[in-house]
Order: C-alpha cells, then structure tokens, then sequence
C-alpha cells in the first residue's frame, strides 16, 4: 500500500510528460508566422508571377482572340445595331448580311491582334509596381484587405485589386496611343483593325442605318479596345492570384509557398 502514492506518481509523471511531450512536438511542428520581409518578398514574388503569366500569354498569338474569357467584342451598343441589322429581313434579301457579318469579323480579329501587340507594353509598369510595394501594402494584401474599399470581408483578389488601383490609369495613358497606332497599323491580315472598323461602319451607316431606320455609329475604337485589354490583362493576372491562395505548394518559389501556406494554414 505504501507504494501506491509512488506508482500514481509515476502515472501522473509519466501523462504529464507526455502532456508536455506533445507541447514541444507542436511547437516545434507549429509553422511560423512570415517575417516582414518574407511577406513583402512573397507578395511581390506571387504578383511577379501573375503579371509575368498574364503578359505571356495575352502577347502571343491568339492571346486574346482564341481566349473566350478575354477575346475583346465589339461595343455592346454597337452590337446590338448590328444583330438587328443582320436579323432583317431586308437586308437578308439584299445579300448585305453576309457582307457586314465579313467586315464584322474582321474588326474583331484586327482588333484582338492589336490587343496581342500591345501587351508586352505592360509589363515594364508592373515592374515599377511591384518594386515599390510598401510593407503596409504587403499586410494588407496579405490579410485580403481590398485596397479600393470596393469589397468586404477577404478580399481574394486582393493581389490583383492592389495592382489594378496603382497601375490601371497610368497603364491607360501608356497603351492609348500605342493601342491607336497599332489600331492603325496592319498586323499582317492586310488591313488595319481601324481599317476594319472604318470600313464596316461606314458599310453600315451607308445602306443599314437607313434601311434599320437607327441613328449612324459614330464610335472611335481607342477608348473602348484599351480598356479593355486592361480588363483581360487584370483578368488573366486574378486567376493566377486564385491559383496561388488556392493552392500555394504547386509553385517552385519557397517564397510563395512560405508567405501563402502560412495564410492558407491560419486562415
């Protein structure tokens, strides 16, 4: 009996040890939290990474012409004259569908490839960008705080909405007037993009309009192909953001994988 005390107190040893045993196992198992630098190193790395993919992709052929998620349309408003100017029954009979369906296409291809040509003249401000990234940007991105205060609660998008803010105006006055000179330039189809638009809505004003008894078009290409490019440039860099919140170890950088699996882990 007297040994009793002796062996509960070897019970008692034995589960507080191992109490304590698993402690130092999570501990030591426990991933940190990234430093500072780590997060603006990763953000920045994870934001290279997006820009890098969305230039590379957009800039070659078909970038945006045989990519459905960003191929660049004719203007709604524009569009909506047109169905109805090929949905007549009048200028059926004329054979002028088939015509105006022609030069539609041809618009949107030329404009597409002026879109493709254009891209690579981002990257450069994406660089600039990212570079000067602060570390109060970084947390913020980090936590999923949209820095335009357009979205509540985490933000996924986040990365993507940073960049857009600091870099969509600046980049639409750099691709204007490189969009309007590569709009008007032939990009091996034989004709401009402008060209084809000109030359389609001139088509339409001439013998549809009035047929259709609608207003002419009188719209310039720049604006609207420049924004947007920009919005299937921002597109294609988010779902590369969404790739790596979602699933930050497929990535070689350990950086990405250090910064985002943390945030991951704790979320």
């Amino acid at each position: 009996m007297k040994k009793l005390p002796v062996i509960l107190l070897g019970f008692i040893f034995l589960f507080s040890s191992c109490d304590v045993l698993m402690q130092v196992l999570e501990q030591s198992t426990a991933v940190s939290s990234p430093s500072e630098s780590e997060v603006v190193q990763g953000l920045k790395k994870a934001l290279e990474v997006g820009a890098d993919y969305a230039v590379s992709q957009l800039h070659k052929k078909d970038g945006y012409f045989a990519n459905q998620a960003v191929k660049i349309l004719l203007p709604p408003d524009v569009q909506n004259l047109i169905n109805m100017a090929l949905n007549n029954s009048t200028v059926k009979r004329l054979g002028l569908d088939r015509i105006l369906r022609r030069k539609v296409n041809n618009v949107i291809l030329a404009i597409n490839r002026s879109a493709e040509e254009a891209a690579i003249e981002a990257k450069p401000i994406f660089v600039n960008t990212i570079r000067s990234m602060s570390i109060t940007d970084a947390y913020n991105i980090l936590k999923g705080q949209d820095i335009r205060r357009k979205t509540q609660g985490f933000d996924s998008l986040a990365a993507t909405h940073y960049m857009e803010y600091r870099t969509r105006n600046q980049l639409f006055n750099l691709y204007k007037p490189k969009m309007q000179a590569t709009l008007s330039r032939d990009l091996g189809l034989g004709f401009s993009a402008n060209d084809a638009w000109n030359t389609a809505v001139k088509y339409y004003n001439n013998y549809v309009a009035t047929i259709l008894r609608k207003p002419k078009i009188n719209y310039t290409l720049a604006d609207y192909v420049t924004n947007k490019a920009l919005d299937g440039m921002f597109y294609m860099i988010g779902n590369q953001e969404k790739k790596i919140r979602q699933n930050p170890y497929q990535y070689s950088y350990d950086i990405i994988r250090r910064v985002f699996g943390y945030v991951k882990n704790n979320m």
